[in-house]
């Protein structure tokens, strides 16, 4: 059982780090390079098509998941134990960042008018800001999966 909880997390953790790839390597040096009123209507609309459930139970589900290997883990103490735990905390840290930095960020920009004064300076902090925090999410998401599929391959 604790195995399979591990390759779930794993494959929920790099599922999550593929997205977060996507948006540090390309998404957002795309959307810099708009004008800032097209960028910001653009990312406000992305912010609110993110939270769908296919995301949201990727995003989360995996958060509950790496809880969950974490305490299995810590309560069985194999050989791998403490790398599943590192694992599932790396993970968790692109959650916290997620909660404490990006959706206020998120909600912030839905708020602007994209045409209005100061706008576009505006936007140009937050592409770098956020784009900045996510790469943080982006590693901690590939390096959780990489260590869980190694851990996996450990032999629980």
């Amino acid at each position: 059982m604790e195995r399979y909880l591990t390759i779930v997390t794993a494959v929920g953790a790099g599922v999550v780090g593929g997205v977060m790839f996507a948006f540090s390597t390309f998404i957002m040096t795309g959307l810099g390079r708009l004008d800032p009123a097209q960028g910001i209507a653009a990312m406000q609309a992305i912010n609110r098509e993110a939270p769908n459930f296919w995301f949201m139970t990727a995003l989360f589900g995996t958060a509950l998941t790496s809880i969950a290997l974490a305490i299995v883990s810590v309560v069985r103490h194999d050989g791998s134990a403490v790398y599943a735990v590192i694992a599932c905390a790396l993970y968790l840290v692109g959650i916290v960042l997620t909660i404490v930095y990006h959706v206020p960020h998120n909600n912030a920009l839905d708020a602007i008018d994209p045409h209005a004064a100061g706008s576009a300076d505006y936007w140009r902090d937050y592409v770098s800001g956020w784009t900045g925090w996510n790469h943080v999410r982006t590693v901690s998401a590939i390096a959780a999966s990489a260590v869980l599929t190694w851990s996996a391959t450990r032999g629980r």
